[in-house]
């Protein structure tokens, strides 16, 4: 059975629900601050560097059929880490690239990772891990 959709997205309905997961505290958390008045730069910088990101991604997947000079991963991963790993997921399975290389997916589920503690922390645990570092 072909588990791809037009797009070439397998399992798109599973991975819709993940990234809506993976999305959420962020979001919120994000949101929150922009509701309270305390500044909507999170939530701006989630959306236009997850932006940034995607093209990127896309131009990197273009660059790597044409064998042309290519996106340094690092600086992939700086964005990822600056707020454009929803855009990076995205384009990691609309692209399909990037998503075989073991190292480079360690570190960008180290970067989720990161931001999904980060927010967990800032709306339940009142920023504690920020005493412990």
């Amino acid at each position: 059975m072909n588990t791809l959709n037009n797009n070439g997205i397998q399992h798109p309905r599973l991975k819709a629900l993940v990234f809506v997961l993976l999305c959420a505290v962020p979001l919120f958390g994000s949101a929150s601050l922009g509701y309270r008045g305390v500044s909507l730069i999170p939530l701006v910088a989630y959306g236009a560097v997850s932006l940034v990101t995607f093209f990127l991604y896309w131009s990197d997947k273009r660059k790597a059929r044409s064998d042309s000079w290519r996106t340094p991963e690092k600086f992939l991963h700086t964005l990822e880490l600056a707020g454009g790993w929803p855009g990076a997921l995205i384009a990691q399975q609309v692209f399909r690239h990037k998503t075989r290389k073991v190292s480079y997916q360690v570190v960008f589920w180290l970067i989720v990772l990161l931001h999904q503690v980060f927010w967990i922390d800032q709306l339940f645990l009142g920023g504690m891990l920020r005493s412990v570092f």
